[in-house]
């Protein structure tokens, strides 16, 4: 970051999202990362985004200063919706940090992308703890050395429609996203925060056979982790990746914040998120959006 960011002692911290100009003058491939806070007293979490060239998201912010976008601009990149929220058409998860996350390696002939003249953007998540100080966190990077066989990309099914009611011990939530060309499953990332309670990983393949790739009984917002495949799983086109999470708002949950709350999506912790990450391999001549989100025909781009 630029400049530290002052925390203060008390009250919500809204999301700070900070542009950070790369300087590359070229595509570069970058095949380990790590996002490091300043204060992990203070610090949540940290994704770095990459927003390329011609991206709109955030257009209002001005590099270095830290910016809170309105709801609507928040979402203005989020639109490529398939069957749920998929954010495959926005900006890409470069690497993140949160408790319990390691820093990317990927083996040789894997990287990811960042394209000339494309900025980072932090996403900061502080909590205040009683007492004010101040973060300046930090991400490295190590560049491939030579050009990559295959490009990684990061995309996710999420369902932010859910409404958890009062007291409800076991309250199910679905998303889903089709690939659209065949690729592989590199690993998972299931996110919840304080009443998430299980998480379900799915495929559902083309001729129809279902396969179960991660289950977590025991969901634990305070240590958060990537399920790495020893071998990547193979997506053929029409493949489905279906998510399936529970929520214990109930009083019988000790993180739960209030159980009397009717919880719907939300940034801070006291309320809620159903996203399935993941990240998939694909040749590294194409454009892992193709793979990810459905093409519309021109009569659908045209609203008839």
């Amino acid at each position: 970051m630029p400049h530290h960011f002052d925390v203060p002692a008390a009250g919500t911290v809204e999301y700070q999202y900070i542009v950070i100009p790369s300087g590359f003058t070229k595509d570069t491939w970058v095949e380990a990362a790590e996002a490091r806070p300043g204060n992990r007293t203070l610090v949540h979490h940290i994704i770095a985004f990459v927003r390329p060239p011609d991206s709109k998201w955030l257009s209002e912010a001005q590099p270095g200063v830290p910016f809170v976008p309105g709801k609507k601009e928040e979402k203005k990149d989020a639109e490529g919706k398939e069957e749920n929220d998929d954010i495959a058409s926005g900006p890409e998860l470069l690497i993140g940090f949160a408790p319990g996350l390691v820093p990317m390696m990927l083996p040789p002939g894997q990287a990811k992308l960042v394209k000339a003249g494309s900025d980072l953007v932090f996403q900061m998540h502080y909590t205040a703890t009683g007492k004010a100080g101040t973060d300046r966190s930090r991400i490295g990077l190590i560049f491939a050395k030579q050009p990559p066989k295959e490009r990684i990309f990061t995309a996710n099914a999420t369902n932010s429609k859910f409404v958890i009611p009062p007291g409800d011990p076991a309250y199910r939530a679905d998303a889903s996203i089709t690939v659209q060309a065949d690729a592989r499953l590199v690993d998972v990332m299931p996110h919840m925060h304080f009443r998430g309670k299980d998480f379900e990983y799915r495929l559902v393949y083309p001729t129809g056979e279902t396969q179960t790739v991660l289950s977590v009984p025991k969901y634990d917002f305070n240590w958060q982790l990537f399920y790495y495949y020893r071998e990547p799983i193979l997506l053929p086109k029409g493949t489905r990746i279906e998510c399936t999470a529970h929520f214990d708002n109930s009083p019988n949950n000790k993180y739960n914040p209030d159980p009397k709350a009717e919880v719907r999506w939300g940034d801070q912790t006291w309320e809620e998120m159903m996203i399935g990450w993941f990240d998939v391999a694909v040749d590294a001549g194409k454009d892992p959006v193709d793979v990810i989100r459905e093409k519309k025909n021109a009569r659908q781009s045209a609203g008839l």
